[in-house]
């Protein structure tokens, strides 16, 4: 099974692919796409979608993952997110791939054994866990590679 795991955001978009076969899970993919804070929110949003749907003609995921982000304070933070889930979530279905969603306790508990372990924490398990070439990556790329994660402990079959 192939997993797409992504961190939404509209300026900078996680995004790892990981191959699972058997009991073991090795890394395929990571990036973190960005976007211009320049351009109008529907272009940023269009080239996120239109990424994304190159990413998955190229790599040919099965498995879309997701994080779940909730939002405290910024009502215009968390509604621009949102739209750029939905972008996530039409691509995914444009391509028929199954679309899973997790909560960010899930993915730190399913990752690094707690459910409020630190950023570092996921980053250095996921090292732990699986042989990625040496790179600087930015949080939402680990993130990113997280989410793929815990689907892939989640659905063992």
């Amino acid at each position: 099974m192939r997993i797409i795991g992504i961190d939404p955001g509209y300026e900078r978009l996680g995004i790892g692919i990981i191959e699972k076969s058997s009991e073991k899970e090795t890394f395929i993919h990571s990036e973190c796409f960005q976007t211009n804070a320049n351009l109008p929110y529907h272009e940023r949003l269009f080239l996120i979608g239109e990424h994304l749907s190159n990413i998955i003609g190229e790599h040919k995921p099965s498995h879309l993952a997701l994080e779940n982000v909730f939002f405290n304070t910024n009502q215009k933070t968390a509604m621009d997110v949102a739209a750029v889930r939905g972008v996530i979530l039409y691509i995914g279905r444009l391509h028929a791939l199954d679309i899973f969603e997790y909560t960010p306790p899930q993915i730190k508990s399913a990752v690094a054994g707690s459910g409020k372990a630190s950023k570092q924490n996921v980053a250095t398990m996921i090292e732990h866990l699986m042989s990625i070439p040496l790179k600087k990556r930015l949080d939402d790329e680990y993130d990113a590679i997280a989410v793929a994660l815990t689907h892939s402990a989640i659905h063992r079959k």
